[in-house]
């Protein structure tokens, strides 16, 4: 046979084979595997917050919680906050003649620790790497309820007096009690913060929260969001934050009951 007829069917050949190829059906592809999910790649997280409420200061306080994972859409979880309680509406600063600042009928500075149990469900998930996820959480725990007394700058001398001399008269920090410290002009100043420390009585109750977080981050192993919600709490008996008077048997200005809304801003990391 030449040599260019053999070349000459060898490239017709080829050419038939690939139409036959081009025309025939194509086989359905292997599934290609999904990527690990955002809940298949950790089984814990644990978080810092700090919290914002209405029963608090400026700033009310501080929490850690950590969670784990238990199937794709529940983690369970257990927090600890610490926080400030105030009587926002009754808590009145004073000025002093001396320049100094006290909170009238102020006796005791009211903190409460709260350790809790809770689960959390995803409502809404956020993609790997970014977007933000809903969660919803609930939670329940004790409340052990601290009373430290407030202190104040008292000078003994003056209601005798009626004029400050600071170098030698006698003058101390104690716990502020209004039927005893009845010459406001006597306050010089609210005392040091811890001043009472040791005298710190406790007062048990319990608490339930539910609430919302948002929670957003570009990485897959770094936590970030707010959480929202509402909080209930109860004591065993009112919590002595300022003192009543002699005649307020009832004393209207503590309560026993501290309902609040909460705002808590909150970072941490998966593993």
């Amino acid at each position: 046979m030449p040599t260019s007829r053999f070349w000459g069917l060898l490239v017709a050949g080829v050419l038939a084979v690939g139409a036959a190829r081009a025309q025939a059906p194509l086989a359905p592809a292997a599934p290609v595997p999904d990527m690990p999910s955002d809940e298949q790649s950790y089984s814990k997280e644990f978080v810092f917050g700090v919290n914002f409420n209405t029963q608090g200061g400026l700033l009310g306080g501080a929490s850690v919680r950590s969670s784990k994972v238990l199937d794709d859409r529940l983690l369970r979880f257990w927090s600890l906050e610490g926080v400030m309680l105030k009587n926002n509406d009754k808590e009145l600063r004073r000025t002093t003649s001396l320049g100094g600042s006290y909170i009238d009928r102020k006796t005791n500075y009211g903190f409460v620790l709260r350790p809790s149990i809770g689960l959390q469900r995803i409502l809404f998930r956020k993609a790997a790497d970014a977007g933000v996820q809903v969660n919803g959480l609930v939670s329940v725990g004790p409340s052990i309820g601290l009373l430290m007394p407030y202190y104040i700058t008292y000078d003994r001398t003056y209601p005798k007096t009626l004029t400050y001399n600071l170098s030698t008269d006698d003058i101390v920090d104690e716990q502020y009690d209004p039927t005893k410290h009845i010459n406001s002009d006597a306050i010089l100043d609210h005392g040091p913060l811890f001043s009472g420390i040791g005298q710190t009585k406790v007062v048990p109750g319990i608490h339930l929260r539910g609430g919302l977080s948002f929670e957003y981050g570009r990485y897959r192993d770094a936590v970030t969001g707010m959480e929202v919600g509402f909080l209930v709490e109860a004591f065993t008996k009112r919590m002595l934050i300022l003192s009543p008077s002699v005649l307020d048997k009832s004393d209207a200005l503590n309560r026993q009951f501290f309902p609040s809304v909460y705002l808590t801003l909150y970072f941490g990391h998966r593993s």
